[in-house]
């Protein structure tokens, strides 16, 4: 806690240091184009030489071409002026191009710096952090720096040029005067040095705002099947206009305060330049300085009461970009969770052992997610994790992955610690078949090729065919240079994941690694991709992590893992034998009939038997219950039930899996259970017309089957004796 406040102390001054942060910044992004910046730099010199020559020539025109009649002057000062005007406009309009491009080099550089950074950035940043956050810093922040940069020569470099030549020139016309004029200083600036530092707070916390704005948008855009399901627009509403009337009082803010800056300065100036001509006439008057010379000054004055002002004018945008430049440094501030070690060596050997010695992870903010699990997989062998949601089966793998090091113990490759090799060579070994495969929006060939971007044509359509999708990409439009959509939005989920087996064995891994591969398909095209993994999966170590256990039968080792620890292992049929964990499992997931030419399910007796609430009715019943159940296939994110509607269905969970919530004021709610294969809900419904006390939706396609309260009354009609045992847990269920 001592830290906190010298923390926010940091941030403060980091923030009211901002603009000449952005000046040091901008002049470091220009460092790499040295001959380019230095022609930019002759290039404003020359302009800058001519707006003096300018008022200075009203001295010679005034006191010698007019005052004395003296034409050659008169002829050589207005050729001089024609000829600096034509030099002048060519060398601006060079003078706009070579800016362009050296300020789009610049924020180009920056950008993809900022892409670079993020790559190298470990998977604990973006567990915690948001996206559209980070967006931001690629939208408003570069934007706000963007047009600073655009802004920069006419609006500030310019101006401030012309400011030191002009009071040069003002000492050298009348030094009297130019101790006069020289007030515009402290006149001017007196003011924004008050004030700038809080514009600058200012500035920052409109950002902030800014990001804030456009992360709800974002989670906006994404949960739309959510908030339609649920009827949340009403909350999303209040949700987002909250946040857009934090927008609005922080941009008024800065608005204010950026304005309280310019107008500070522009007082001065307009006091000064009375002062200052008042003097001057005066003085004239008294025969003290000639015409030419108070004509001359007097315009050198104004021109630098007007660039002054344009300088003034500028500070907003600066201030603003000085927001947003913090935003970007502190995005790059942030240092990777893991990274390899000095000198660490690529680890080039065919893995021939896979060994977690007393793991123990837990991810930031949460429980623990392994505790102390010890195991050893063998080259060439299939193992299965399994358990329940949240038992720590995908942490596994993103430990083998190296996305995350490991608390405690340590995770080794034939007998060599992860953390002492190089990340991108152990993960050349290794190919992933995630859940849901994220295809980007280029061709099938490119999909698959980012298995190894330097893999050719053939092997691409070799790993095409070991997948089992080679056929298909070929009565595609453009065969394998049909572009997929966005996410694959083209192609169907068995598809998409097909394309993404094809990528991970275009690696040629020893390990293949399967994450749920298979659980969000339907059943026939699980069966077909199973088969296919089979095929693939000849002479490799094989690794696949799934709640499904019929996918673990053929395993040559099953680790049940339960709340983070390695509770079994051992083959199918042993595990049954033992009884414990996997068996309460297997016995969860039995008891289904799945019919996949009808798409549809149906439940055994002896599985309705397992469910509390039917317990006790006999054979007869339970069959004759069994058949009331029907059939519903869900697509993902897909509203089950709501949160205060009444319900009049029981529901059992055949396959997918569903995420329970209950409102908290969010768009989505809090997440308090995932239910999966198995798992039955809705069960009070069958007992009284109450409302629900939580919402229900699918994470993936599911296999439900639902019974109606109204065919379960039926039923106790049937077993009179069975009332006064329903009533008995009504009465429990609502007392």
């Amino acid at each position: 806690m001592s830290e906190e406040p010298e923390a926010l102390a940091e941030g403060a001054s980091a923030r009211r240091g901002g603009l000449l942060t952005l000046i040091a910044r901008t002049a470091a992004g220009f460092a790499p184009y040295k001959g380019k910046t230095a022609a930019l730099a002759c290039l404003l010199l020359l302009e800058i030489g001519f707006q003096a020559a300018v008022p200075l020539s009203f001295k010679l025109l005034v006191d010698r071409a007019v005052g004395q009649r003296d034409l050659q002057v008169l002829t050589w000062v207005l050729g001089g002026l024609g000829a600096g005007i034509v030099l002048v406009t060519l060398a601006g309009l060079l003078r706009d191009r070579l800016y362009a491009e050296l300020g789009s080099r610049v924020l180009g550089d920056l950008r993809l710096r900022l892409f670079e950074h993020l790559q190298r950035l470990s998977m604990d940043f973006y567990a915690r952090s948001r996206a559209g956050d980070v967006l931001s810093r690629f939208s408003n922040d570069l934007a706000s720096l963007e047009h600073a940069m655009t802004s920069a020569i006419p609006w500030g470099v310019l101006p401030a040029l012309d400011v030191v030549v002009s009071s040069v020139l003002l000492f050298w016309l009348d030094w009297r005067l130019a101790l006069l004029a020289m007030l515009v200083w402290p006149f001017c600036l007196a003011g924004p040095r008050v004030l700038a530092p809080r514009a600058g707070e200012a500035s920052y916390g409109r950002k902030q705002a800014e990001a804030e704005a456009l992360q709800s948008i974002h989670e906006n855009l994404q949960a739309q099947s959510v908030v339609k399901a649920f009827s949340l627009q009403p909350l999303a509403l209040r949700s987002f206009g909250a946040l857009n009337d934090a927008l609005k009082v922080a941009a008024a803010r800065f608005s204010f305060l950026s304005a309280l800056v310019e107008r500070s300065a522009h007082f001065g100036i307009q006091i000064l330049q009375v002062l200052v001509l008042g003097a001057g006439a005066y003085m004239a008057f008294l025969g003290l300085i000639s015409v030419g010379s108070l004509a001359a000054f007097q315009t050198l004055f104004l021109s630098l009461s007007y660039s002054l002002s344009y300088v003034t004018q500028y500070v907003p945008s600066l201030l603003l970009a000085a927001g947003g430049l913090l935003r970007i440094e502190e995005l790059l501030s942030e240092h990777p969770a893991l990274g390899d070690a000095p000198g660490a060596p690529p680890f080039s050997e065919r893995v021939r052992t896979i060994r977690f010695d007393e793991v123990g992870f837990g991810y930031r903010a949460g429980p623990v997610s392994l505790d102390r699990v010890s195991f050893e997989i063998g080259a060439g062998q299939s193992v299965a994790f399994v358990g329940s949601s949240g038992s720590g089966k995908s942490t596994t793998l993103s430990l083998l992955m190296r996305f995350y090091d490991p608390l405690q113990g340590a995770v080794r490759l034939n007998g060599r610690d992860l953390r002492e090799l190089t990340q991108d060579s152990v993960r050349a070994r290794l190919g992933i078949v995630f859940q849901e495969s994220f295809l980007f929006d280029l061709s099938v060939r490119e999909n698959i090729r980012l298995g190894r971007p330097g893999a050719s044509d053939a092997e691409v359509e070799a790993a095409a065919r070991a997948a089992e999708i080679h056929d298909f990409v070929l009565r595609l439009p453009q065969g394998y240079d049909t572009q997929v959509g966005e996410r694959g939005g083209r192609l169907s989920g068995g598809q998409r994941q097909r394309i993404g087996i094809a990528r991970a064995l275009l690696r040629d891994p020893d390990v293949l690694l399967l994450d749920e591969a298979t659980s969000a398909l339907d059943p026939r095209t699980e069966a077909a991709l199973n088969e296919t993994l089979a095929h693939a999966a000849k002479g490799r170590t094989v690794i696949s992590v799934t709640h499904r256990l019929q996918s673990a039968t053929t395993a040559d080792r099953i680790f049940v893992l339960d709340h983070g620890r390695l509770v079994q292992h051992g083959r199918h049929d042993e595990l049954l034998k033992d009884g414990g964990c996997y068996k309460q499992l297997w016995d969860k997931q039995s008891g289904f009939a799945l019919n996949a030419e009808r798409d549809s399910a149906g439940i055994t007796a002896a599985r309705l038997r397992g469910y509390p609430i039917l317990e006790d009715l006999d054979e007869m019943l339970l069959g004759g219950l069994a058949k009331n159940f029907v059939s519903e296939r869900l697509p993902p994110d897909r509203l089950v039930i709501q949160e205060g509607d009444h319900g009049d269905k029981f529901y059992v969970v055949v396959r997918g899996k569903l995420e329970v919530t209950k409102h908290d004021g969010t768009q989505a709610g809090r997440r308090v259970w995932v239910l999966e294969d198995g798992d039955y809900f809705g069960e009070v419904a069958l007992l009284r017309d109450v409302p629900r006390t939580a919402s229900i939706r699918t994470l993936t396609e599911c296999m439900l089957l639902s019974l109606q309260r109204e065919q379960f009354r039926s039923l106790l009609q049937e077993a009179p004796d069975l009332r006064g045992k329903f009533r008995t847990l009504e009465e429990k269920a609502y007392d």
